[in-house]
């Protein structure tokens, strides 16, 4: 039996992370004061869990209260995380300055590596956040030969 697929040229596919927590509520309002997001869609559950999608200038991601249950736990209850998140921004610094104002750790201050603006911060749910932006090689700003 053949599947069906859409030939639809407006789907896009996307890969966007869940980050699980241990209070989902106080994650989202971090997340709105550290980088500015934006609350999306949001499903409260009788037992007080939730699950939101929040925005920061157009790039999307999950949180999730942890759900032993369902194999899903957040950082602090795994001891820590596998996974980075990378926060591309015009400029870095000063998301990096309002993360650590609103209660994020500094791990590794902004500095230039390898081509890139690039500092990393822990949230206090233990998600790590590396927070940077490429800047062109100076090839790029050399007029052509």
């Amino acid at each position: 039996m053949q599947s069906k697929q859409s030939s639809s040229t407006d789907f896009r596919t996307l890969v966007t992370a869940t980050l699980s927590v241990r209070n989902g509520a106080r994650a989202i309002s971090f997340y709105k004061e550290a980088f500015g997001a934006v609350e999306l869609h949001r499903v409260d559950g009788p037992d007080g869990t939730i699950v939101a999608q929040l925005s920061v200038s157009g790039a999307e991601f999950w949180v999730a209260d942890e759900s032993p249950d369902h194999s899903n736990f957040s950082p602090e209850s795994l001891g820590g995380c596998s996974v980075r998140m990378l926060l591309i921004a015009e400029d870095p610094d000063a998301v990096c300055n309002r993360a650590v104002a609103a209660g994020a750790t500094e791990v590794v201050p902004c500095g230039e590596a390898h081509g890139w603006r690039l500092g990393r911060v822990l949230d206090p749910f233990g998600h790590h956040w590396e927070i940077g932006r490429c800047w062109p090689s100076p090839a790029a700003h050399s007029e052509p030969s």
